[in-house]
């Protein structure tokens, strides 16, 4: 089970923050999100195993967490296995 450190806070800039804020702990790891269709929070995860994984909601929806995740050099992409549906990111060689 992910271990869920927070909530962040509604408005675009505070979860752009909390974003960036989450991404600063671990700048060169690997990060899974995913959220129902049409929802208007994501979570995302930093952590290969579901189990080890460090995960918060952000008020922010999947499509707005994919731009955010390119403006902060990653690259996302839905993983090869057809039976997964959730998004990884990988930082971009620098």
């Amino acid at each position: 089970m992910p271990i869920r450190t927070n909530m962040a806070p509604k408005s675009k800039s505070n979860a752009d923050d909390a974003l960036k804020s989450f991404i600063s702990r671990d700048p060169n790891g690997r990060y899974t999100f995913s959220s129902e269709r049409d929802s208007k929070t994501t979570e995302i995860c930093n952590g290969r195993k579901e189990d080890l994984a460090d995960c918060i909601m952000l008020q922010m929806n999947a499509r707005r967490l994919f731009e955010s995740m390119q403006e902060q050099g990653f690259f996302c992409a839905l993983p090869s296995d057809p039976e997964q549906t959730h998004m990884e990111c990988k930082p971009l060689p620098k």
